[in-house]
This record gives structure tokens, C-alpha cells and sequence, in this order.
């Protein structure tokens, strides 16, 4: 009997978690939903828990605690694994061997029809160096047929993690291009990455995670918070005090030597009276928005670096 096809959620977990020897708590309590036909990016700083996350929902470990069902099945079911392709971490072939040998050996394994290697090097761009030695190419070409690999099955799910490593900057503007188109119509594409250029321009919806668990979740605009009242004005520590005593300080920022405030436009000109009478020197005032970094580093600090 066929594998039925994945219902409109392709991947759902509740309380998922991994701890491993020592009490090492990798992931605690992770609560996703990633829907058909999105490109959805597992962001967070390295060591957060992305990796972990990815290794459970192709079912290569199993968790600690709570469920998960990826494309209609349990993790690393017959029923699950028909509809997913992944690539976890460096992708490994036979050096000796040429990509296209590599892919209809994979194919074969997979009693999957020689002719689906053509059209998926072609999806990648690598119809060209297909015949050459794998051990010949380049990180970025590794990284390609390691994406064509997991297309071998035309999955419902991609699964890609921090699939830009290593690559130079044309090399990631180059792959970015390929995620986007090979993450239209039905299929879904969940990637990691710890990239936020990456993330903001590929991704549908977002997930952060900080410490394994999940911090925010949402489109980039909502994780962004939408818009915000940009402010440059000296001194700094007076304009400090006086916008967190008019808006509270958990709305109030400061980055780069602009305030950020959280806050209705509607009250811009009762806040410019305010600094002007306390005696700040106001250069700047704008509407504008919290970009991806800011947010990025509000909700998980400076803990594994970006």
C-alpha cells in the first residue's frame, strides 16, 4: 500500500525535548508548527538546539520526552520518510565517484527510476559537472548535490541544515537563489541557520530558539514587531531617562547610538516636546523599523555568537 500523503501541516511537535549524558538539556519543550508550501527558517545562535531539532524529525535520534509528526508519520517511519528529504549537516559522497554515479546509486537504494537523477541535477544547476569526480568540487558544488540527493524522492518536506556553511559570499547569494526557487508551490523547505540576511530573505515564517527552546515564532514582520520610533538626540543618559519615564524602558532601545521605541506613532509629538523641555538636543526623529538583528539579539543575547 502507498504511503498516504502528508496532511496540510507537515510538521507538528508538543513538548518535544533531547537530553543527552551529563543532564545536557539540548532541547526542552518545543512546540512547531511548519505548514505545506512555506519556506520556514530554524533560527537561533550556534548551540541553540537547531541542529538537535532537525537530527529528531528525520527520526536519526530519538527524544527525550514529547511527540512529533512530519509529513503525516512519526519521525523515521516508512510513512514519514516517503515524503522527506533532508540534509543534516556536511553532506558525504564517494570521492572517486562523478556526482551523476553518486546520485543513481542513491536513486537505485531509493528504487527510485534512473531518469529522476537528471531532473534533479538540472533543479540544481549541476547538470553540467554531473560527470566529473565528486572529490573535484568545490564546497558549493558538494552543498548542491547534496540538495539534489534529498530531492531524489520529489519530497513534500525539505529539510536543510545550515545549508550556506562554508560557502563564499557569491556562493550564498547563488544558493539562496536555488532555496527559493526549489521552495515554490507545494513543497516545504525547513532550513537552520544562524545567517539572518539568509533567514530574512528566503524564509516565509521564522522560528528563534535560544537555549532549545523556542523564544518567538511568526512571519519577519511579526517577529519584527512592525514599526517604531526611530530618535537621535544628545545627551544620551538625559534622553534615556526621559523616554523610559514617558514609555517604560521595556519599550525603549538604544543601538548604534539611536534610540528604538516601541511605541504609537500617534504620540511623536508629545515625545519631541518632552526631550526639547527637559533640555535635549534632538537631531533625529523618524518612523522606522526594528530590523531582524535587533530583534535577533534581544531575544537570545550574545550566547554562541551569530
Amino acid at each position: 500500500m502507498a504511503p498516504s500523503e502528508p496532511t496540510q501541516n507537515l510538521v507538528e511537535t508538543r513538548g518535544l525535548a533531547k537530553k543527552y549524558g551529563a543532564g545536557v538539556l539540548a532541547l526542552q519543550g518545543l512546540n512547531l508548527t511548519i505548514h505545506r508550501g512555506e519556506v520556514y527558517g530554524l533560527l537561533g545562535p550556534n548551540g541553540a538546539g537547531k541542529t538537535t531539532t532537525l537530527r529528531l524529525l528525520t527520526g536519526l535520534i530519538k527524544p527525550s520526552s514529547g511527540s512529533a509528526t512530519v509529513a503525516g508519520g512519526s519521525p523515521g517511519s516508512g510513512q514519514s520518510l516517503a515524503h522527506v528529504g533532508a540534509m543534516v549537516e556536511t553532506p558525504a559522497f564517494w570521492p572517486y565517484l562523478s556526482g551523476r554515479d553518486n546520485l543513481r546509486l542513491l536513486a537505485r537504494y531509493c528504487r527510485l527510476p534512473d531518469r529522476r537523477v537528471a531532473t534533479v541535477l538540472a533543479e540544481v544547476a549541476m547538470t553540467e559537472p554531473a560527470d566529473r569526480a565528486v572529490g573535484t568540487y568545490s564546497t558549493g558544488m558538494k552543498q548542491r548535490l547534496g540538495v539534489a540527493a534529498a530531492l531524489l524522492k520529489d519530497p513534500a518536506l525539505l529539510i536543510l541544515d545550515e545549508p550556506t556553511n562554508g560557502l563564499d559570499p557569491q556562493g550564498i547569494v547563488e544558493f539562496r537563489d536555488l532555496i527559493k526557487n526549489i521552495g515554490q508551490g507545494e513543497r516545504t523547505v525547513l532550513l537552520s541557520s544562524h545567517l539572518l540576511s539568509e533567514v530574512e530573505q528566503i524564509c516565509t515564517r521564522v522560528g528563534v530558539i535560544r537555549r532549545g527552546a523556542l523564544v518567538a515564532e511568526g512571519t519577519i514582520d511579526e517577529i519584527r514587531g512592525g514599526s517604531q520610533l526611530m530618535i537621535r538626540a544628545q545627551p544620551v543618559d538625559l534622553a534615556r531617562r526621559v523616554l523610559e519615564e514617558a514609555v517604560g524602558a521595556e519599550n525603549v532601545t538604544l543601538r548604534d547610538g539611536a534610540f528604538g521605541l516601541k511605541v504609537d506613532m500617534g504620540q511623536t509629538a508629545s515625545i519631541a516636546k518632552l526631550l526639547v523641555t527637559a533640555g535635549v538636543d534632538l537631531t533625529e526623529l523618524r518612523p522606522g523599523e526594528r530590523s531582524l538583528e535587533d530583534v535577533f539579539m534581544e531575544l537570545t543575547g550574545t550566547e554562541g555568537g551569530l
